[in-house]
């Protein structure tokens, strides 16, 4: 199996093409204003548009209201959403369109019960837990504490950079891979070279 690749804090659009001409198969848009990496609804559907086909558009979100994520999507038309924050599953789901839940990992949280309560996601994200923050620290998990058998899919995030990201795939087989920070030369700013880079490790792990 090939694993995917995210690269997630897209805010240009020549990060989101360079990004897709790599080989990335999705790209993240955060509409989360304390981020570096948020971006307007009016900026993430011009990239949005630049995009050729077969590149699946993220939206992320963080306890965003019902009515704020409706009226992000009808400006900005993203393939899937991403929820990082508290939201529960029937929060999840109104929006008819498909999700993923993160979940920040650390000793005592019970990822089967997440799986069973979000039993409809696409896939469980996992993310390191930092307090105070909800992703792009750079800061990875101990990979020990994921079960052995998920039945959900699972898209491993948390401290991935070129380096590391062949042995993560190794390790963990996630789905997916879902880099930010690790691709970048400056919050918000992606590194092409990078982003290469990222893509050919996590391949060079699938041979």
């Amino acid at each position: 199996m090939a694993t995917a690749v995210k690269i997630c804090g897209i805010t240009r659009i020549e990060d989101a093409l360079a990004a897709a001409h790599a080989g990335a198969h999705a790209v993240g848009l955060v509409f989360y204003a304390p981020s570096p990496r948020c971006v307007t609804p009016a900026q993430a559907a011009g990239i949005i548009r630049a995009l050729p086909p077969f590149v699946t558009t993220v939206g992320l979100f963080v306890d965003s209201s019902a009515q704020e994520v409706q009226a992000t999507l009808s400006r900005a038309p993203v393939s899937l959403l991403q929820f990082h924050g508290a939201e529960a599953p029937d929060f999840c789901r109104q929006f008819g369109l498909p999700y993923m839940k993160v979940v920040r990992v650390r000793k005592g949280v019970n990822l089967l019960q997440y799986a069973s309560d979000y039993s409809d996601a696409k896939a469980l994200l996992l993310d390191a837990y930092v307090d105070g923050t909800h992703g792009g620290t750079g800061s990875a998990f101990d990979w020990n504490l994921i079960p052995q058998e998920l039945p959900l899919p699972i898209v491993l995030s948390g401290g991935l950079d070129p380096d590391n990201v062949a042995d993560a795939v190794r390790r963990v087989r996630p789905w997916a891979v879902d880099v930010s920070s690790g691709v970048e030369t400056a919050k918000g700013i992606k590194d092409a070279a990078k982003i290469v880079a990222f893509i050919t490790g996590a391949r060079n792990a699938d041979v």
